[in-house]
């Protein structure tokens, strides 16, 4: 390991901060000019992130009458005359009233099982089907951009993702355990019982009746005067927003520490973060709520990290992306189900203004993907393309052939950078 690594160990073990981060270490060389300062950062939301919150179609006639309970409307942010972000996302919105935020509303990947376990093999190998390939297409990426400069790819969580395993030296270290493993694991028990014809249908009546005394209890303690043992160990500032504000704080924390690794001369010039609890299926909440608390939590580590970079944000480009959408319409439990496309975002000083990526399909009922999902019309291998062939100069028989197998068919998104 190199002293500049070490460093960056001992500042993220200070960082206290227990998320899955994976950072991929690039060498500037001088033969690559501009390429050498370029910077790439892929955010996963684990739990199928519902698009239709993250960038609600306010303008669309049907939308509305689908969402109901879960429908904004003046509370939204709004991008142009059909589109808004959800108001938990405002430091997104600043930036993309300057021209360095776009969305991709109705992006997904070539799976259509509804199944995060093959949902989330798809996005992180990136080929056409499921189990198609053991490794993951970042280090795909790496790998065919070593013949181009030297990088070195570390992985920082207990294990390495499998977006980062493949033939590219990687090393790893864990900061400890991560803040977020409780709420992966509603997710993979509801994978592991989903055909159980008794099993499956209890634990999702367990947890939707779990979450929903959970919203109860917060309730009733933000408007008692005398806090429940559950909220009387809240950080000052006071139960339910008191966490809150705490694990923002945290967010945006990671967020600039990962920045200063990125600033660092030889640091990495390729990061990949991993948030979980996305699988919002009872009380998924509007404006407020569940799924309001996550997307905050997503706000802030991507403002500590545009805060953090500094000047650097000029070189760079982030995306954030998820395995599925959610059911256009709410399900009996206030919250939504596993479906097909999602809103992918795009951020970054080096990104190109404009508006939405791809094309919106509209929410009518003929339009639906099999009367339930939002339909896709964005291949999501072809935005990932885009970003790797434009920005970080990735040769585009590489990326159809090596990165994304077998994937001519999904034509690279040009313009982006």
């Amino acid at each position: 390991m190199t002293a500049h690594l070490t460093r960056r160990r001992a500042l993220m073990a200070a960082a206290g901060l227990g998320l899955s981060v994976d950072l991929l270490a690039g060498q500037a060389f001088a033969a690559s000019g501009d390429l050498a300062q370029r910077k790439l950062v892929v955010v996963i939301c684990r739990g199928g992130m519902d698009g239709l919150t993250l960038a609600p179609p306010v303008g669309d006639h049907d939308y509305a009458g689908l969402r109901r309970g879960l429908a904004l409307g003046d509370d939204a942010l709004a991008l142009d005359g059909t589109f808004a972000l959800h108001p938990a996302l405002a430091s997104v919105h600043r930036l993309a009233k300057a021209g360095q935020a776009r969305i991709a509303p109705a992006v997904a990947t070539p799976d259509r099982a509804r199944s995060h376990f093959e949902a989330q093999d798809v996005l992180e190998t990136g080929a056409a089907v499921v189990y198609g390939t053991s490794t993951g297409w970042l280090n795909r990426a790496v790998d065919s951009l070593r013949a181009q400069r030297k990088i070195e790819a570390l992985s920082v969580g207990p294990t390495a993702p499998l977006i980062l395993r493949g033939p590219a030296p990687a090393s790893s270290w864990s900061p400890g355990r991560g803040v977020d493993a409780q709420a992966r694991l509603p997710t993979l028990l509801q994978d592991l019982y989903k055909d159980d014809p008794v099993l499956g249908p209890a634990l999702s009546r367990g947890l939707a009746t779990e979450t929903m005394a959970q919203a109860a209890m917060a309730g009733l303690a933000e408007g008692s005067e005398t806090p429940s043992m559950t909220m009387a160990a809240a950080p000052a500032g006071g139960g339910v927003e008191g966490y809150l504000r705490q694990g923002q704080e945290a967010a945006r924390k990671l967020g600039g520490t990962l920045a200063g690794f990125m600033r660092e001369p030889g640091g990495p010039q390729i990061a990949a973060l991993s948030l979980d609890g996305f699988d919002t299926h009872a009380n998924q909440g509007g404006a407020k709520g569940q799924l309001a608390n996550r997307l905050g939590y997503l706000d802030a580590v991507l403002d500590g990290l545009h805060a953090g970079l500094g000047p650097e944000w000029r070189n760079t480009v982030v995306v954030v992306a998820t395995e599925f959408g959610r059911t256009a319409r709410v399900n009996g439990t206030g919250g939504t189900d596993h479906g097909t496309a999602s809103t992918a975002l795009l951020l970054g000083g080096s990104l190109k203004p404009g508006g939405i990526i791809g094309d919106w399909p509209g929410l009518k009922t003929t339009a639906l993907y099999e009367n339930r999902d939002l339909a896709p019309t964005l291949d999501m291998r072809g935005l990932f393309k885009g970003v790797l062939a434009d920005h970080m100069g990735l040769d585009r028989r590489a990326l159809d052939a090596t990165v994304f197998p077998d994937s001519a068919a999904a034509a690279a998104v040009a313009g982006l950078v």
